[in-house]
């Protein structure tokens, strides 16, 4: 009976079978290759978390203002920050120190740390000029702190940075409570007294455009005090600033102030712990360059954020931004894409240079692997080729034969890889060769 041998069903069977294969040894590594990939990418540099918390101040302070616009830039990065009202600078700085405080983020005057210690909080750099503004009565001739003495002073609320910045100012100057009146009082309720004649000067920090600034000035019986010795103060507290106000910089239409008024004034820096997740910190920084990157009454375009000073140390990723500004991947994608890359890039990078050895490294065990599938058969084939000797009687002829077709038995169930048939082959025709010289020798 004739069998038709159908080609096209053969080679059909044989792609299969080879495509089976190819899939039996890559598929392995395959998956162990993305099951370390995930691993590496949860554990190794873990995604950052969705909210931010930011210590701010009492309701009248700038801060909660500046940390609303924040929110709505973090917003738009599906980033919530939770702003968390305090007593002021020195609340927001025990805050952050606190272990078991979720502050993540506050604002602190500079100088306000520098009499608590920095520990290991760090700095994302100063935001804004923050005066010190001095007002008096009129009558009286204020060129210096010393001329205060046995006035009442309103200092500012206590736990408030601008009361730790104001005593200090005073005692250098030899005002204390020993010579004059120091009222624990500050914002709105130091303007109500310094407008009321309860008190007769009146320290404020807060920003040019406060108004409270505007407020205070409305009255008729009040000036702002041209400090003489701005400079000298800047010497001996380098964390304040000399700034002179130019005439009629508050007020044109009034021209107020009506001459240049040398001002002092701390930056504000935003402080934050340690831990911080590094992409969040360049969120952070991405958004108070847009935010303070403007120019002021009192500053240039361009001259905030920065590392001018601060009472802590750069973190840093802020100090890499302020040299060489936001990475690539940060400036072009949106925080969620440039979150994925650079998680990505951390894990992929190291891997990588493992891998690449590997795929050298692999083929050959591969190969050596499935090669010592034939080396016993070779093995023993070769014992047998070296013990063929002239002459060999029948029963030592025959024993050998027996074990050369047990050899070939295993050969011919031996299973490889399609691409290493050729060695099933190779053996094959090696049994044959032994075979015949076996036969020769009778």
């Amino acid at each position: 009976m004739n069998t038709k041998i159908d080609y096209k069903q053969g080679y059909k069977a044989f792609t299969g079978l080879f495509t089976r294969e190819m899939l039996e040894a890559v598929l392995p590594s395959l998956l162990l290759v993305l099951l370390a990939l995930y691993l590496a990418y949860i554990f190794i540099d873990p995604a950052p978390p969705r909210k931010i918390v930011i210590s701010t101040g009492s309701a009248e302070l700038n801060y909660n203002a500046y940390a609303s616009i924040y929110r709505e830039y973090l917003k738009l990065e599906g980033i919530t920050l939770e702003l968390r009202p305090s007593n002021g600078d020195l609340d927001n700085l025990k805050r952050l120190q606190d272990p078991d405080s979720d502050v993540d983020v506050a604002f602190i005057k500079d100088g306000v740390a520098s009499s608590q210690g920095a520990g290991s909080l760090l700095s994302l750099g100063s935001l804004y000029y923050e005066p010190i503004w001095i007002f008096a009565r009129k009558n009286m001739h204020v060129h210096h702190l010393a001329d205060l003495k046995s006035k009442r002073i309103a200092v500012g609320k206590p736990g408030d940075g601008a009361q730790a910045l104001a005593l200090r100012m005073l005692s250098t100057s030899g005002v204390d409570a020993d010579n004059s009146k120091l009222v624990e009082i500050g914002g709105e309720e130091a303007v109500d007294a310094m407008l009321n004649k309860q008190v007769d000067a009146v320290m404020l920090v807060d920003v040019p455009s406060s108004y409270l600034i505007t407020r205070i000035l409305s009255g008729r019986d009040v000036q702002l005090v041209d400090l003489d010795d701005a400079e000298a103060f800047s010497r001996q507290m380098p964390y304040l600033h000399h700034l002179v106000l130019p005439e009629g910089a508050l007020d044109l239409e009034r021209n107020i102030p009506e001459h240049k008024v040398n001002l002092l004034a701390p930056t504000t820096a935003l402080a934050i712990r340690d831990d911080v997740h590094p992409a969040l910190v360049y969120l952070l920084l991405k958004v108070i360059a847009q935010v303070h990157g403007g120019p002021g009454l009192l500053n240039a375009k361009g001259e905030f954020p920065s590392s001018k000073d601060t009472d802590f140390p750069l973190s840093s990723q802020a100090a890499n931004f302020y040299k060489n500004g936001l990475p690539f991947i940060d400036k072009y994608l949106p925080f969620w894409a440039a979150t994925f890359v650079n998680r990505s890039l951390v894990v992929i990078l190291p891997l990588l240079a493992i891998l690449i050895p590997l795929t050298k490294i692999i083929p050959v065990f591969y190969n050596w692997l499935v090669r010592r599938k034939l080396f016993r058969c070779y093995g023993e084939l070769r014992y047998l080729d070296t013990q063929v000797r002239e002459p060999l009687d029948d029963e030592e002829r025959k024993e050998m034969l027996a074990k050369l077709n047990e050899i070939e038995d295993r050969a011919r169930v031996l299973r490889l890889p399609v691409t290493f048939s050729q060695y099933a082959y190779e053996l094959r025709a090696h049994i044959e060769l032994v075979r015949a010289r076996l036969n020769n020798r009778h």
